[in-house]
């Protein structure tokens, strides 16, 4: 499917994903999204514009065909002044249905970046976070151990971020995976947790993208 369209384009009940996830961010307020683009790019700008349908403002970053990696497409949307000093990130493949106002209000005025958590117990993929008193004290995938060192929750796929934490992880021009950031700041003791409670959806298999349609319903 992915041969012929990026994932964020993929049908949904017969409406690009994308739509449904600005459907979602409109509703909540957003009024700024800027695309990080790469793969079949053109068509994610083709199908949104400028985003004034959902009346909001689409902007985009376009990496070309020499992709940087999530973190190295965040450093290229901070050269190109696309972002503000604070910024929330959320993965192209992602529906939360979550309320964004209390986490943005928490996260704001927070020094170090913020990380959404789910408590997962292993049902919906790996766990791969340690949290404890609002810190994520360990995010690292792969992790065998994960009963014996108390890792239950899950990255739930939206953070806030800032400019200054991510210039000093990551060069411009560089390569790099926000996994690998995030688990950097988490044995720093740097990466501040917000649990949520609503499972999340996600597009990036034929399973996941039935749960969600079966979630939305017919449109």
């Amino acid at each position: 499917m992915t041969e012929r369209a990026p994932k964020s384009l993929l049908p949904v009940n017969g409406v690009p994903f994308a739509h449904h996830q600005l459907d979602w961010l409109a509703a909540e307020g957003v009024t700024r999204v800027v695309y990080s683009i790469g793969y079949l790019g053109s068509m994610i700008r083709d199908s949104i514009g400028d985003g004034a349908r959902w009346g909001l403002d689409a902007v985009y970053v376009d990496e070309g065909e020499d992709l940087l990696g999530s973190a190295g497409a965040i450093r290229l949307a901070m050269d190109r002044n696309a972002v503000d000093e604070k910024f929330m990130v959320l993965y192209g493949d992602s529906y939360l249905p979550i309320q964004l106002s209390p986490i943005w209000e928490k996260a704001v005025s927070a020094p170090d970046p913020t990380m959404t958590v789910f408590r997962n117990e292993g049902r919906w993929d790996d766990s791969n976070v340690v949290f404890e008193d609002g810190k994520v004290t360990l995010y690292e995938k792969g992790r065998q151990d994960q009963e014996a060192i108390n890792m239950r929750h899950i990255d739930y796929g939206l953070s806030v971020l800032n400019r200054g934490v991510i210039a000093g992880q990551v060069a411009s021009g560089e390569k790099a995976d926000l996994a690998d950031v995030f688990h950097q700041l988490s044995i720093e003791g740097r990466l501040l947790g917000h649990e949520v409670h609503e499972r999340f959806f996600e597009i990036g298999s034929p399973e996941g993208l039935k749960e969600l349609e079966a979630y939305l319903g017919p449109g």
